[in-house]
């Protein structure tokens, strides 16, 4: 089950669990689709795969299965994150 984590990993924006902001790899970092655009390039500054937008579990469904509220904020370093964002952003996701 998806934790639904409650920020951008970079930014630290809040990304709440019904936002529609929010991006996923298949490790469920997290970030805020303003980052994956703008400074990630859809690549995972954590394990170089694809980012794709966080599904939205059910109101519903949060009372028992409620998102997590453990906050990880760590900025991208974007001299040591190049590298990797350079290797990858040509590439489609599927095909790294």
């Amino acid at each position: 089950m998806l934790a639904i984590k409650p920020n951008c990993e970079n930014c630290n924006k809040e990304l709440k669990p019904d936002s529609t902001e929010a991006m996923i790899c298949s490790y469920e970092c997290t970030f805020c689709s303003s980052c994956v655009e703008s400074i990630l390039h859809n690549v995972c500054p954590n394990c170089g795969g694809g980012l794709e937008k966080r599904p939205v579990r059910p109101k519903n469904e949060l009372i028992n299965n409620p998102a997590s509220k453990k906050v990880i904020y760590k900025p991208i370093d974007l001299s040591a994150f190049k590298l990797l964002k350079d290797k990858f952003k040509n590439i489609e996701p599927h095909k790294r």
